[in-house]
């Protein structure tokens, strides 16, 4: 059994130490060790944390902080149930402290699932001595979101302090720190510093939100906050690192890079009112537009290489979408891993042929052309015979799609390319996508990201060089591109506010709804028609079984659709709107 500390009033955490756990000290190196884990394979993440520990050794550290579950990945979902995945976590977390051990490597503080008396937690694990030395379990499992952690976790009880070289810490799991119980409890049975290990999900709002709340926290312990956030992409979930420390007068002393893995060691002293932080390198906040961009860029590089991808292949329209999409391939996989496929028909206009071959030219990557005429020719003289006496409408142009779409998937099959999808949140919130069309594809970039937003990163990209980017220092799609009416080019002449409210509307008639849950009536009152109101409404709630058939996308929102937003597709109240 590992001990577990739990809170007592009437011992105020006193909790058994024996006599070198008492040795004090008054002065700690820590490591935040920002990693990035990928989910089910053990072998490969303690290996990452060995790696980890080694280097904040060889930098002075006296104890090493990895992520939330980081021998897991973060999040295991129903992986973590499997009894043999549990078996291979605690074989290898019991070979992991022996090693650190016997390579007089610092002692570490872990992110892992862990069973105890029965039942699976997830928990902070102590890495000591080449043992388990001590284990907290999070006692707050957020359920609501993207979050289930009620579905596989059990609640751990509220925790005393871990005792590491005479210092008593309050070890705090993720939502541990969002809620002032865990906190309170810590503080009140004498810990000296908060240490909270963490898979905080990115989403444009949550880096200030993550500092507010530890900031919350010092101010009602009174105690300094040492935070450490995971980094990378895991399915439609995007972590972007920011680890940082508060010292007890609120003041971010030290902020590990966004978007990037770290190892940073702080530097800890015991004053007069307690344990601080020195100042370290404190990394400046991002723009938003620099923020979103560097999501999908770490959100596409990871999806495609954990899965084994050798590259990606695109459908390049000449218009601004996948214009977009193809820059953040390229700048997240390379040039050289990138297909682009242009296919024209009939409706396709001289502009987006050149627009195509432009951008293209502009980001290195080879455009190859198929003209999808015959296969729209085929297809009217195989329907002719139950189309007779029917005049053309939208069947005519989703038969486009839906030979683009199979074009795109048969190179898929053919070379082992990912299909990259190229819909905004816009067009999918109120269905303005074809199903086994322009929807065909293993993952989407743009799937959070609302049409206005398309537009802002394109300015902001042709005008910045992203971080980690590997695509060019310069323009990634012609300026034609961003400034042309938004046109699908299934009919002649067509664009997309023919069928659709202009995109400034419609964005933010679709953020009150979405993101805000507004109501019709709330909405009219922003100063929008009622009947342009319900139309989007009725629209976005229709969408619901193609939005079910999609593709994963990088979260960027506050509420992405999937595991954010869970509508029945069947859905009486519609009509009633």
């Amino acid at each position: 059994m590992v001990p577990i500390d739990t809170y007592s009033p009437a011992r105020l955490g006193s909790a058994v130490l024996n006599k070198k756990e008492c040795r004090m000290t008054d002065r700690l190196s820590i490591a935040i060790a920002q990693i990035n884990p990928t989910v089910g394979d053990i072998a490969g993440n303690v290996a990452l944390i060995e790696k980890y520990v080694t280097d904040a050794g060889a930098l002075g550290a006296d104890l090493v902080v990895t992520t939330e579950l980081a021998v897991s990945g973060y999040p295991p979902e129903d992986l973590v149930l499997k009894p043999g995945f549990q078996d291979c976590i605690e074989i290898a977390v019991t070979e992991l402290a022996k090693s650190l051990h016997d390579k007089n490597l610092p002692a570490a503080l872990i992110g892992s699932p862990w069973r105890q008396d029965g039942k699976l937690y997830n928990a902070a694990l102590l890495l000591d001595g080449g043992t388990i030395k001590h284990a907290r379990l999070k006692h707050e499992l957020p359920n609501y979101g993207v979050f289930d952690e009620k579905r596989v976790f059990e609640p751990g009880p509220l925790p005393g302090p871990i005792p590491f070289k005479g210092v008593r810490l309050g070890v705090m799991v993720c939502e541990d720190l969002w809620f002032p119980d865990v906190a309170e409890c810590l503080q009140e049975s004498g810990a000296e510093m908060l240490i909270s290990l963490n898979g905080s999900p990115f989403d444009v709002d949550k880096v200030d939100v993550r500092l507010n709340i530890a900031i919350e926290r010092v101010s009602e312990t009174k105690l300094a906050s040492f935070y450490v956030n995971q980094v990378g992409g895991q399915d439609e979930l995007v972590f972007d690192g920011g680890s940082f420390v508060v010292n007890p007068d609120y003041t971010m002393v030290v902020r590990a890079p966004f978007w990037t893995e770290a190892l940073m060691i702080t530097e800890w002293h015991r004053s007069a009112d307690g344990w601080v932080c020195a100042t370290g390198h404190v990394q400046p906040s991002l723009s938003r537009e620099e923020n979103i961009y560097s999501a999908m860029i770490l959100g596409l590089r990871d999806y495609v290489t954990k899965n084994g991808f050798p590259g990606i292949v695109i459908g390049l329209s000449g218009g601004i979408d996948s214009a977009l999409s193809a820059a953040v391939a390229v700048d997240a996989l390379g040039a050289d891993k990138v297909l682009a496929v242009m296919m024209p028909s009939p409706y396709t206009s001289a502009d987006s042929l050149e627009d195509a071959a432009a951008g293209a030219k502009m980001l290195g990557i080879r455009l190859e052309q198929v003209n999808i005429g015959p296969a729209m020719n085929a297809f009217d003289t195989m329907l002719a015979p139950l189309f007779e006496s029917r005049e053309p409408d939208i069947t005519e142009e989703n038969i486009q799609a839906r030979a683009r779409g199979l074009t795109l998937m048969a190179l898929s099959n053919k070379l082992g390319h990912m299909v990259l999808t190229t819909g905004n949140k816009s067009e999918m919130s109120v269905g303005y996508a074809t199903l086994y069309g322009d929807m065909c594809g293993g993952f989407s970039v743009l799937k959070d990201v609302y049409k206005t937003t398309v537009f802002a990163l394109s300015r902001w990209r042709n005008a910045n060089y992203p971080l980690s980017a590997l695509g060019p220092d310069g323009m990634a799609m012609p300026e034609r591109v961003i400034t042309k009416p938004p046109s699908a080019e299934l009919r002649p002449d067509q664009k997309d506010e023919d069928s659709l409210p202009a995109y400034d509307d419609l964005d933010a008639m679709l953020q009150a709804m979405i993101e805000g849950e507004r109501s019709v009536d709330d909405i009219v009152k922003l100063g929008y028609d009622v009947d342009t109101v319900k139309r989007i409404w009725r629209l976005l709630d229709r969408a619901e079984y193609k939005r079910r058939q999609a593709p994963p996308g990088v979260k960027i929102t506050g509420r992405a659709f999937g595991k954010d937003r869970r509508y029945p597709i069947t859905n009486g109240f519609t009509k009633q709107i």
